[in-house]
C-alpha cells in the first residue's frame, strides 16, 4: 500500500476507527498496531512477514540474552551473532547477485566467460530500513546505552510500525519503544501537525513526480540533449528525490502523529547546506546519524588518528546500502571524497577566514560550491551506469558535442527551479512558522483541504515512493 492512494486511505480509515474507539486500553492497542503493521507490509509480498518477524523475535532474544550476561567475551558473541544474522540476510536477498555478476565481469575482463548462476531472490520492501532499525537495539544493549525491554509483541510492534516501516525514517529503539509501551491518544496540536505534514507530504511528491519527466529526459534519453536541458534533468532529479522522499518521511512522521507518536525529523533544507558535512546533517538524518554512531563510531571516529579512511569507508558502505550497483558505490566514495576533503581544508588556517565568513557573499559562495558538488553525486546516483554517469557529466560541462535546445526548454528550466523552491518552502514554513498559521483555524483547515484537493487533481497516485527499492 502507498500512502497516496485510495487503497491506503480506506485502510488507515478503518484502522483509526478500531484505534480510537474499540481497542482502548494498552495490550489490545499494541497487539492491534502490529497485526495492522503486518497486513499494510503483506499487502506487498505476504512471503516476507516470517522475515520481519523473525528478525524482530531473534535480536529480542539476543538482547535479552547479553543483558543477562555478566561475560564481556560472551556478549560480543551475541552481538556478533545479531550482526551476522541481520547483515547476512540483507546480503543475500540485496547484495549476492551483484557480487556474483561482478565476479563473472571481473573474470571476462581476463578473458573467461564464466557462467554464474544467481539467486534472482525478491528484495522484501523496506529491509534495509528495519535491519538496521533492529541491529542498532542489540548493540545499544551491548553499549549500555540501554536496558533490554520485556515484551517480544511491544518490540516487533515497534520494529514493524507501519507509518515508517518501509522507507524510515530509521528508528532507534531507545526513541520508539517507550511510546509504545506507554500508548497516549494524541493531542489536538499534534492532530493538527499531524494533518499539516501528511499535506505537505502528499504536495512534495505529486512535485517529484511531476519532475520525473524532465529527470527521464536527461538520465533515460537514448540521444543527446542539449546543455540546458542537461542541468534542467540534473536539478529535477535533485529535486524529484528530495520531494519523493522527503515526502515520504513528512506523511509518515504525520499519520505517526495521528497515533499519539513522535518520529525524528529526517529532512532540515538540505539544499541549504553549506557544506557537504552540513548537507548530511540535513539529509536523511535517521540514516546518516545511524551511521554515524554504529558504523563511524566503531571504527574509531576520530579517536584513533584516522578521521580521513573512517569517514570514507563509513560514506562507501552507506552507498552501497542505498543499492547493490556500481553507481550507487561511486556515488558513496565521491561524498566520502568531498567530506573528507572538506574536513582537510577547514583545518588549513588560509581558508579559516572564508569559512567562518559572515557576509552575503561569503555564504552564498559556499551554498553555490555545495550545491553543485551535491548535483554531481545524484549524477552518479541517478545514471543507469558509470559510463551513462560519465557522459552526463562530460554533457553538464560542454565537453561533449550538443545539439541545440528545444524552445520549450527555457520554460522547462524555470518550472523545475521553481519546483525545488517551492519544496524548500513549504519544509521552511513547517519549521519556522507554522505555529502562526495554526492560530487562524479556518485558514489552516482550508488551506490543507486546497492542497490536498490539488494534488488529487495533478497528481498520480500508482506511483511508488523512490526508496521503497532500497
Amino acid at each position: 500500500m502507498i500512502f497516496n492512494t485510495p487503497i491506503f486511505f480506506f485502510f488507515f480509515i478503518i484502522f483509526l476507527f478500531f484505534y480510537g474507539f474499540v481497542f482502548l486500553r494498552q495490550t489490545p492497542k499494541v497487539y492491534f498496531i502490529l497485526v495492522s503493521s503486518l497486513v499494510f507490509y503483506g499487502a506487498w509480498n505476504y512471503h516476507f512477514i516470517p522475515l520481519l518477524v523473525g528478525s524482530a523475535v531473534a535480536d529480542y532474544f539476543i538482547a535479552q540474552a547479553i543483558g543477562n550476561c555478566t561475560d564481556q567475551r560472551r556478549k560480543k558473541l551475541w552481538v556478533a551473532l545479531s550482526i551476522s544474522i541481520n547483515l547476512g540476510i540483507l546480503a543475500l536477498f540485496k547484495y549476492a547477485d551483484f557480487a556474483l555478476q561482478s565476479v563473472a565481469d571481473f573474470l571476462l575482463l581476463f578473458g573467461y566467460e564464466a557462467s554464474i548462476p544467481t539467486l534472482q531472490w525478491v528484495l522484501p520492501v523496506g529491509i534495509s530500513f528495519y535491519t538496521f532499525q533492529s541491529l542498532s537495539y542489540t548493540i545499544d544493549v551491548y553499549r549500555g546505552d540501554m536496558e533490554p525491554r520485556k515484551g517480544l509483541v511491544e518490540f516487533t510492534a515497534a520494529l514493524s510500525f507501519f507509518p515508517q516501516l518501509v522507507a524510515g525514517p530509521i528508528l532507534r529503539a531507545r526513541h520508539i519503544l517507550p511510546q509504545m509501551h506507554n500508548i497516549q491518544l494524541p493531542q489536538w496540536d499534534q492532530v493538527k501537525q499531524g494533518f499539516l505534514l501528511i499535506t505537505v507530504g502528499l504536495m512534495k511528491k505529486t512535485t517529484a513526480d511531476l519532475l520525473a519527466v524532465p529527470a527521464a529526459t536527461a538520465f533515460d534519453g537514448s540521444q543527446s540533449v542539449s546543455l540546458l536541458e542537461t542541468w534542467t534533468g540534473v536539478l529535477a532529479f535533485a529535486g524529484q528525490i528530495y520531494g519523493d522522499f522527503s515526502g515520504y518521511s513528512d506523511m509518515a512522521i504525520g499519520i505517526a502523529m495521528l497515533l499519539g507518536f513522535n518520529l525524528p525529523l529526517n529532512f532540515r533544507l538540505p539544499y541549504f547546506a553549506s557544506s557537504p558535512v552540513d548537507f548530511w546533517r540535513r539529509w536523511h538524518i535517521s540514516l546518516s546519524s545511524w551511521l554515524r554512531d554504529y558504523l563511524y563510531v566503531s571504527l574509531g571516529g576520530n579517536r584513533t588518528g584516522h578521521r580521513y579512511r573512517n569517514v570514507f569507508i563509513t560514506m562507501l558502505l552507506g552507498g552501497l546500502w542505498h543499492g547493490a550497483a556500481w553507481t550507487f558505490i561511486a556515488w558513496g566514495m565521491f561524498h566520502g571524497m568531498i567530506i573528507t576533503a572538506t574536513h582537510y581544508l577547514s583545518s588549513l588556517p588560509a581558508l579559516q577566514t572564508f569559512i567562518g565568513n559572515q557576509n552575503i557573499w561569503a555564504r552564498i559562495a559556499r551554498w553555490a560550491m555545495t550545491f553543485y558538488l551535491i548535483l554531481i553525486g545524484w549524477v552518479l546516483f541517478r545514471a543507469t551506469s558509470l559510463d551513462s554517469a560519465f557522459t552526463i557529466l562530460m554533457d553538464m560541462h560542454l565537453l561533449n558535442d550538443l545539439p541545440e535546445a528545444a524552445q520549450a526548454a527555457l520554460p522547462v528550466f524555470g518550472l523545475v527551479v521553481l519546483a525545488l523552491g517551492l519544496m524548500h518552502w513549504l519544509d521552511y514554513f513547517v519549521i519556522h512558522h507554522v505555529e502562526k498559521l495554526k492560530e487562524r483555524a479556518w485558514l489552516f483547515w482550508s488551506l490543507l483541504v486546497l492542497g490536498q484537493g490539488l494534488c488529487l487533481l495533478v497528481g498520480e497516485p500508482s506511483n511508488e515512493f523512490i526508496y521503497f527499492q532500497f
